[in-house]
């Protein structure tokens, strides 16, 4: 997996029980593969379209570093569909932990929000992937 991200947990991005309120991962996660996907597919119309089940597996506390890293699963005509897992990064000892994982499908868009299909260079590029 590639790392598309590092985060660090402030106290303004706690819930009610003092540990990481889960729709900023959320938006902390979909931002990550926004950004991949674009890149990835060399243009700055990609919207989310699913954000499949997310797993929740460990509270993230004030100060713990969270890296986000994604990874290409499939390409089809007008899509991409990508895995991502966030992961608490110990600074001490550079163990990490899982604390989060989905996958989330992006569409291209054209200018006028119609889905158009995912180049070819970008298919060719990435030939296992491509459905």
């Amino acid at each position: 997996m590639k790392l598309l991200a590092t985060k660090v947990c402030k106290k303004h991005d706690l819930g009610v029980h003092n540990n990481l309120f889960g729709g900023t991962m959320l938006s902390w996660v979909d931002e990550s593969a926004v950004a991949f996907v674009n890149e990835v597919c060399h243009c700055p119309n990609m919207v989310t379209l699913k954000m499949e089940e997310v797993l929740f597996t460990s509270p993230v506390k004030e100060n713990n570093l969270i890296k986000i890293y994604g990874e290409i699963v499939s390409i089809g005509n007008k899509s991409i569909t990508v895995q991502v897992n966030a992961r608490k990064f110990n600074v001490y000892s550079h163990e990490e932990a899982d604390v989060c994982t989905t996958r989330l499908i992006f569409v291209r868009l054209d200018d006028d929000g119609t889905p158009i299909p995912i180049a070819q260079h970008v298919k060719e590029k990435n030939p296992d992937k491509v459905l």
